[in-house]
């Protein structure tokens, strides 16, 4: 029965996933730092530290890399120092911040899964 409620699941996956980079890291992540994570990836350069706007802007790499799965950004380019660049394709469906937070933890888990990360 619980494999059918969509919620659940997305709710056992999103544990999961935390917990394993709890296990990692050290330190239980929350969205925010799980976004930064994936910018990092996709950047694919990390220093050992970074500036609050620098976070920001790896936290909008991963917003934009998770919802391009699901056709809301696409990648462009990526700049000189190989920052990717999007474009948004489809506008985001109008939704309250709890609905937000729903697409994009669904969203990083689909981009765990496809790259084989968890």
């Amino acid at each position: 029965m619980e494999e059918n409620n969509p919620i659940l699941v997305r709710k056992q996956k999103w544990l999961k996933l935390r917990l394993s980079l709890r296990e990692r890291f050290g330190k239980m992540p929350d969205l925010n730092a799980v976004l930064m994570l994936i910018g990092l990836r996709e950047v694919g350069k990390v220093k050992p530290a970074y500036e609050k706007e620098e976070k920001e802007e790896l936290m909008h790499i991963g917003t934009c890399t998770v919802l391009g799965l699901n056709g809301y950004y696409t990648l462009t380019h990526r700049d000189d120092e190989g920052y990717p660049h999007f474009t948004e394709t489809t506008p985001l469906p109008k939704m309250d911040v709890r609905e937000q937070e729903h697409l994009l933890i669904t969203c990083v888990i689909e981009y765990f899964e496809r790259n084989e990360l968890m």
